[in-house]
């Protein structure tokens, strides 16, 4: 999300996978849960974001 180009993207994303595949099966799990309420956080405010952005272009 931060990376500042394509290639620094896929080299985090495959810092992560192989990350995740390093892991023990029970770590994944937990990893899996973690990552879900990260995504889930960031969406939220991202949404947010956007509605009071998207707000300021409507009737007042």
């Amino acid at each position: 999300m931060n990376a500042a180009s394509a290639e620094e993207r896929a080299q985090i994303n495959q810092e992560l996978k192989d990350l995740y595949a390093s892991l023990p099966e029970d770590e994944k799990v937990i990893f899996n849960e973690e990552l879900q309420k990260f995504l889930t956080t960031e969406v939220g405010r991202i949404k947010s974001d956007y509605e009071s952005v998207s707000g300021l272009n409507g009737p007042n």
